[in-house]
């Protein structure tokens, strides 16, 4: 496997990016790298492709990265942060419900990060308190785990505001990863004005929030900046993880975070990051991946499968249920 770490890369050295402290003593950069973007549900770049990127992102202050068992980039992690893969802060998610599970999940999450223990293990995308009971073994897993040292917090990722209420009520969760945007867009049961409270409760009440979908997967590009801005000023989020998948994206993201505006050159760029869910002219229609989709927006229409691109967050879970590789996230 190919490392980045040797690598002469130039850095923004006049950018610097806030440290936030997440919780029991993790400590992260503002701005976090969301790896879906890399992956075969996305762009689908190799593990010496996409580490390239996230080796960059490392070398402008990037700290804290975001994956899944479910994303596939673990070894694209590996890839582009080599010997310093120690040195940042990852969080990984998964949809296991018992122990057994579980326990493959950590396992495999620590081999292919090359990682004796992982900073954040997550619920994947919890849905309300009876979907927390359901996982409940899962969850006194990782608790176990946590005792040991070999995760350092416990938490959830989440699409709804029930999610959430839930998250925030359990004492044994630290980390809550939900998803919500100035448009609201995906938030699976609520309104944009009922996320921000319950994100707001939750961190009254002790708990560490990083947000996803800020920019409702490039639905809000045209207005990147008061979208970024919305969230990141929202009371008790202290991080967010943005998708990125070129030097510019990254490069133009470290200057907002660390400025509060991109550079005038990526904002002129008004197709950058433009991104939708293709469906195949040739879909078959099984509708297999409808009840994967969190944000409602699929159907079987005609014998194919449209979408409500008004809805879609452009997550690309659909795409690992279908089977003829019909839909992709362009």
């Amino acid at each position: 496997m190919k490392y980045w770490r040797n690598c002469s890369i130039p850095t923004l050295n006049s950018l610097k990016l806030a440290a936030v402290t997440l919780c029991r003593g993790i400590s992260v950069s503002e701005l976090c790298f969301g790896t879906l973007t890399l992956g075969p549900l996305q762009k689908n770049l190799s593990p010496a492709e996409g580490g390239r990127l996230l080796h960059h992102a490392y070398a402008q202050g990037v700290t804290f990265f975001d994956t899944a068992e479910l994303y596939d980039t673990y070894a694209h992690l590996r890839a582009g942060l080599g010997d310093q893969i120690g040195e940042v802060v990852i969080a990984s998610k998964s949809y296991a419900d018992d122990q057994g599970a579980m326990a493959k999940s950590v396992e495999r999450a620590r081999a292919e990060l090359n990682r004796d223990y992982i900073d954040i293990f997550l619920l994947h995308e919890q849905e309300s308190a009876h979907t927390m009971k359901g996982h409940r073994e899962a969850l006194d897993y990782l608790l176990t785990l946590r005792e040991k040292g070999v995760v350092r917090a416990v938490g959830i990722s989440t699409h709804h505001v029930a999610g959430v209420r839930a998250a925030l009520a359990s004492p044994d969760i630290d980390v809550i990863h939900p998803l919500i945007n100035l448009a609201g867009i995906g938030i699976a049961d609520g309104t944009r004005e009922e996320m921000a409270e319950c994100i707001r409760l939750a961190a009254l009440n002790g708990k560490a929030i990083y947000a996803m979908k800020a920019l409702a997967g490039g639905a809000l590009f045209r207005q990147a900046e008061a979208a970024l801005s919305y969230v990141r000023q929202l009371p008790g989020v202290k991080a967010l993880a943005i998708g990125m998948g070129s030097i510019a994206d990254i490069e133009a993201n470290v200057s907002f975070f660390a400025t509060g505006a991109f550079p005038p050159s990526y904002v002129a760029d008004k197709e950058r990051g433009e991104r939708k869910l293709l469906i195949e002219p040739w879909c078959e229609g099984c509708g297999e991946c409808v009840p994967h989709c969190r944000s409602g927006c699929l159907e079987v229409r005609g014998g194919k499968v449209e979408v409500d691109h008004s809805r879609c967050v452009l997550c690309g879970y659909c795409v690992a249920h279908c089977q003829g590789f019909f839909m992709k996230v362009i």
